[in-house]
């Protein structure tokens, strides 16, 4: 006869087992939801600095009121134009005796500086064929001179954010793969402390699928638990970091934010549930000398 102490010793131990599950799934998920904060506001870094940069139309200097504003127009319809800015010549002017720091106008007699136009993109216009193209298309207009921006910063923001997407995809390939083998271990030997379990039900005559449904049901319930306590510890996380280091993280499109918690609840159960499901049919095939190693 098994006594109460024995029974309250096994149940306190299997409570400590599935605590220590919980604990490190939750774990390895929380560090798979800091990658995706990086990848994410790597984007949107890349994003900022891509929408920051601007090239100048230079106009004519015997150009119109009129004209400049029919032009101002016609570019702020445009979908690859995220804002424009007019910069009169006095206020080029202005701009660069501020830079500069000392009155260029007096020592001139006049002012060389051409009204321009500031053309702001959307992020994904902000490459050299996109640019090109734009060029060239303005370039039509009469009123414009020349159109002027950084190629040299351009090309190297474009391919830095590209070694560094690719250098993020590679970690997060290489993460992810050590994520499931955390998780299927932690599983694995889970599942080994009930072998026995197992192999009683196996005897009274239970198939194969009743035996792996309430092993399945509770992994996935214990993968959900373990996700939300991941994603409990992130929304910590972030408010300790918008609180002492604001402006570190942004999360201007929220959508983004809602994904990455969704699929880290929908990886945590997913992984818990095929490793489990892997496990227990490794017990449900095995030997019974072997149930003992």
């Amino acid at each position: 006869m098994v006594s109460r102490s024995s029974t309250g010793i096994s149940k306190s131990r299997l409570r400590s087992s599935y605590l220590t599950l919980i604990v490190s799934v939750s774990l390895v998920l929380f560090l798979l939801s800091i990658l995706g904060l990086v990848i994410i506001n790597a984007r949107e870094l890349s994003d900022y600095f891509r929408e920051s940069l601007s090239f100048s139309v230079m106009l004519d200097e015997e150009i119109k009121e009129a004209d400049i504003r029919l032009l101002k127009k016609d570019l702020d319809a445009k979908e690859f134009v995220k804002s424009t800015e007019y910069i009169s010549k006095d206020d080029a002017a202005r701009k660069l005796k501020e830079e500069l720091g000392e009155d260029f106008l007096s020592f001139l007699g006049y002012n060389p500086l051409s009204p321009t136009i500031d053309v702001y993109l959307h992020a994904g216009y902000t490459n050299p064929d996109s640019i090109a193209v734009i060029e060239k298309y303005l370039l039509e207009f009469p009123a414009v001179s020349e159109v002027y921006y950084q190629e040299s910063v351009l090309h190297l923001i474009n391919e830095n954010f590209r070694k560094i997407g690719i250098f993020l995809t590679v970690l997060s390939a290489f993460l992810f793969l050590i994520s499931l083998t955390i998780i299927n271990n932690t599983v694995r030997l889970s599942v080994y402390s009930k072998r026995f379990i197992i192999r009683t039900m196996q005897l009274v005559g239970a198939t194969r699928a009743f035996v792996r449904r309430p092993f399945l049901l509770k992994s996935a319930f214990h993968g959900l638990l373990a996700a939300l306590l991941s994603l409990l510890l992130l929304v910590a996380m972030l408010y300790l970091i918008e609180r002492e280091f604001f402006r570190l993280f942004t999360f201007d499109n929220m959508n983004l934010l809602f994904l990455l918690m969704g699929f880290i609840v929908v990886t945590g159960v997913f992984i818990n549930v095929i490793s489990t499901w892997f496990a227990v049919n490794r017990y449900l095939s095995i030997p019974e000398d072997k149930l003992y190693i």
